[in-house]
């Protein structure tokens, strides 16, 4: 998408879409990039427009030539010979039938077109949002990069439905002027002082509904991202009893939506019936002036009747071009909108460096990394440690302590202000595209399932045999609920897993990175919904797994802990202390109190459970 808009973008946006120039020239530069993208389709649709513009003017020649030839001569004499009767049929239905052909050409071509762009537009934005680093996601809502998906770009390419047309039509006004001042040149002027008042209406139309259309884009968005939340946050919503309060939040963008939108609809619905009037009122004028010349014999009453014909052809292309002019406001606020997207920068770099393929676990190396999302706040300082291959580490901390923020810089979802994180000796900003995710799988927070069944949440796509995904399930410990599914590996899981339990998706989760055969598996609080002795359980086959994988874990659980080789004690973004679970208990007071702390609240409230049933 970059490579065809950069001739466009010099005349339709600056840095992040800031408006130059005028809609009218932004929103021609717009179709620009459509044509140098689709220019086989745009001139097929366009000849077919043509052949419909020379069609329809055709039937003003046939209508004069039968006016003068048949018509007048039958009045005189009173008879009509059949043969000029055919004549003047065969005429006019062959060019109905031609007029038809470029009919269909000319819809054909300009639905393909769109269709096409839109699609091309669609995947240049979502491979963008996929190459962007989390920071970036982090600072745009979700509901603005769904409606950057979908309604902008349906806005950013909506006048190409007219716009063969009005190429089309073009055409067709230049043959029916030439032909009119071929009837009559006097008639003609007359009938053509009428553009001169097309031009200042559109003028004024774009001026006033430009605003507004930009306006109701961005509410789109709003809009969007609001029902994101709400439908998001539905447990939220329902058990706090906030549906009054999300409703009017809803009804009260939305309204601000419906509002602008009626505003532009008024000025819409003020400047198209303007639009088609004109052309009424010119055949008017040269009806009156006609009549005149006619009875003072200064023309024929077949050249009157011909320029007023033409002049009611002229009227569709003004009204096929004030479509398109009046779709520009909307595409190029549309357009704008998709190319900050497309535009933005902060995607990784990557390097080429490829990892040797190995079955054993992965030499992890963190070395004086730092990260900050405030530059007046670190998250992380100075934090340096090493995983040796095949090793368990746990890194345990309190809230807001960092842990989080480590998995996602040790996975490469945004990289480190300062230090490196390295994998076999590499940095990871090395690496080639792909290589982290084959040797490197991580399992967060919250177990995030599709709409899909079990088999392909835990593939992925990946052609992975059943016996392999029966593994993965088995060190999950979630082979025997899923062996229990109504159709096992086939059970449709409904959107988010919902059908499922939340240590149960934690496990689906779980197996979905092991079947991965990771040489660095990253569990973030991974098993938090999770039974301790499942967990224990799980804990205890991935240290034992054959192949020997190197596991980062983020706990809070003694159990789990204390199943670690060595642990990595953090606090306020530093480490504070390394080495066993048994030698920080006995050395660190402020590690022992953290760990207790979790184990006595896990007690207390399984304890409370227990009285409660």
């Amino acid at each position: 998408m970059a490579g065809q808009t950069r001739g466009a973008r010099a005349a339709v946006t600056d840095e992040w879409g800031e408006h130059r120039g005028s809609t009218t020239r932004e929103g021609f530069a717009v179709l620009g990039v459509a044509i140098k993208r689709e220019p086989a389709i745009f001139v097929l649709s366009t000849l077919g427009s043509f052949l419909f513009g020379a069609m329809t003017v055709a039937d003003a020649w046939v209508l004069g030539w039968a006016t003068d030839h048949v018509i007048v001569p039958a009045f005189r004499t009173g008879e009509i010979g059949a043969d000029m009767l055919w004549a003047v049929l065969a005429l006019f239905f062959g060019v109905a039938l031609l007029r038809a052909v470029g009919i269909v050409a000319r819809r054909l071509g300009a639905g393909v077109m769109q269709y096409r762009m839109q699609a091309h537009t669609r995947r240049a934005v979502t491979r963008q949002y996929l190459r962007l680093p989390m920071e970036w996601h982090q600072r745009h809502p979700t509901g603005q990069l769904l409606s950057n998906a979908y309604s902008d770009v349906e806005a950013a390419w909506g006048p190409i439905a007219p716009l063969p047309m009005a190429v089309g039509t073009v055409v067709m006004m230049v043959i029916a002027v030439a032909q009119m001042l071929a009837a009559d040149v006097a008639l003609a002027v007359v009938g053509l002082l009428i553009f001169p008042m097309v031009v200042a209406v559109n003028l004024f139309y774009q001026k006033w509904s430009s605003p507004l259309m930009t306006r109701a884009q961005g509410l789109r968005a709003e809009v969007s991202e609001i029902a994101h939340e709400s439908f998001d946050g539905a447990l939220v919503v329902k058990t706090l009893g906030r549906e009054g309060e999300e409703t009017d939040r809803f009804t009260a963008k939305a309204h601000e939506l419906r509002d602008v939108n009626v505003r532009a609809g008024r000025i819409r619905a003020g400047f198209d019936p303007v639009l088609a009037s004109l052309p009424n009122l010119g055949v008017l004028i040269v009806l009156v002036v006609g009549v005149q010349r006619v009875l003072n014999g200064a023309t024929d009453p077949g050249d009157v009747v011909t320029v007023a014909y033409l002049l009611t052809i002229v009227s569709f292309p003004i009204r096929s071009i004030g479509w398109l002019l009046g779709e520009f406001p909307r595409s190029v606020v549309g357009f704008h909108r998709t190319q900050r997207v497309v535009e933005a920068t902060g995607a990784m770099p990557y390097g080429g460096v490829e990892l040797p393929e190995e079955s054993s676990g992965a030499h992890l190396e963190v070395d004086r990394v730092g990260y900050a999302y405030d530059p007046d706040t670190p998250v992380l300082q100075g934090v340096t440690f090493d995983v040796a291959p095949g090793r368990t580490v746990a890194i345990v901390g309190a809230t807001a302590s960092g842990k989080s923020t480590l998995t996602t810089l040790l996975t490469r979802l945004v990289d480190p202000d300062s230090g490196r994180i390295l994998i076999d000796g590499v940095d990871l900003r090395d690496l080639a595209p792909g290589e982290l995710a084959d040797s490197v799988s991580v399992v967060g927070q919250s177990a995030f399932l599709f709409d899909d069944t079990v088999r392909d949440n835990v593939t992925l796509g990946a052609d992975v045999p059943d016996e392999e995904v029966w593994a993965a399930l088995r060190a999950a410990e979630a082979d025997g609920f899923v062996a229990a599914l109504p159709h096992g590996l086939d059970t449709e899981l409904g959107e988010r897993g919902t059908s499922l339990s939340g240590g149960q998706r934690q496990r689906i989760s779980l197996a979905r990175a092991l079947v991965r055969k990771p040489r660095l598996l990253i569990l973030d609080d991974a098993t938090s919904a999770v039974d301790p002795e499942v967990e224990a359980r799980i804990l205890a086959t991935l240290r034992g797994d054959e192949s020997g994988g190197t596991v980062v874990v983020v706990a809070y659980r003694k159990a789990t802990i204390s199943l670690a080789d060595e642990v990595v004690h953090l606090a306020d973004g530093r480490i504070v202390d390394r080495g066993t679970h048994a030698e920080l208990i006995e050395r660190s007071p402020a590690y022992a109190r953290l760990v207790n702390a979790y184990e006595h609240a896990a007690h207390d409230e399984a304890t409370g459970a227990g009285e409660r049933r």
